[in-house]
């Protein structure tokens, strides 16, 4: 059941027909669990006749209202993106984040973000992922169509599950961090860095944004979330006593 627990999410998609033919793309590739962040004039005729016989990855979809209500449970989370941004990403070619996402799947939920047609994903939600993933293009026209990226990652997937051996996931030293446990940990450390005056909350520059990038890089385990809380926690009640 691993590919079932690759998602694939469409955040606020605007044109139906990219949405079904993201569904026919997917089913192409053995991929199932297709979720929509608030999307535009969807469900939708137009969707169904792109879908072309992926009818079924349509009628599952899974309908979110924000983003982080798309990532509950997922534990690796890779935003697609065409272009460089001003804090960097740490960063996977197509290939590596197949077999990124296919071994961590062995674990639990994983997500790999497409952003709306127009804009892609914005910063705040490519805060939410551990890796950004970029697909080489002609550098004076990089953005591919929305359908056309998925089926070309979803390929890497495929090819990824099923060209190489499984790894034993059993030697894992703890269970992998879920989104939503990740994005309480950065609420309880952006409280402890204004209570110690670390962070001007009135001048806050990028902080929290580098401090995400960190720890999404490192992607602790639950073990190491839980002492990563009970510092703070112990911040907190040495601040409280004094």
């Amino acid at each position: 059941m691993v590919l079932s627990n690759i998602r694939i999410v469409l955040v606020r998609p605007t044109h139906p027909g990219n949405v079904g033919a993201t569904a026919r793309a997917m089913k192409n590739m053995s991929l199932r669990s297709l979720y929509l962040v608030a999307p535009e004039n969807y469900p939708s005729a137009q969707a169904s006749d792109r879908a072309v016989g992926a009818d079924d990855v349509l009628q599952g979809a899974v309908l979110c209202a924000s983003l982080d209500e798309a990532l509950q449970g997922c534990h690796i989370v890779v935003g697609t993106s065409a272009r460089q941004r001003r804090i960097e990403w740490p960063a996977l070619d197509a290939a590596s984040c197949a077999r990124r996402l296919v071994e961590g799947a062995r674990l639990g939920p994983v997500a790999l973000l497409f952003g709306q047609e127009r804009t892609g994903l914005l910063n705040a939600e490519l805060d939410r992922c551990h890796y950004v993933v970029t697909i080489p293009a002609d550098k004076d026209f990089s953005s591919l169509n929305l359908a056309c990226a998925v089926q070309i990652l979803t390929y890497e997937i495929h090819c990824a599950m099923f060209s190489e051996p499984a790894t034993d996931s059993s030697s894992t030293e703890g269970r992998p961090v879920s989104h939503e446990d990740m994005q309480r940990f950065y609420r309880h450390l952006e409280e402890v860095l204004q209570q110690i005056d670390f962070l001007d909350p009135e001048n806050p520059r990028r902080l929290m944004r580098r401090l995400t990038r960190m720890f999404n890089r490192t992607a602790p385990d639950h073990n190491e979330m839980n002492i990563l809380r009970g510092i703070l926690t112990a911040i907190q009640t040495q601040r409280n006593k004094s």
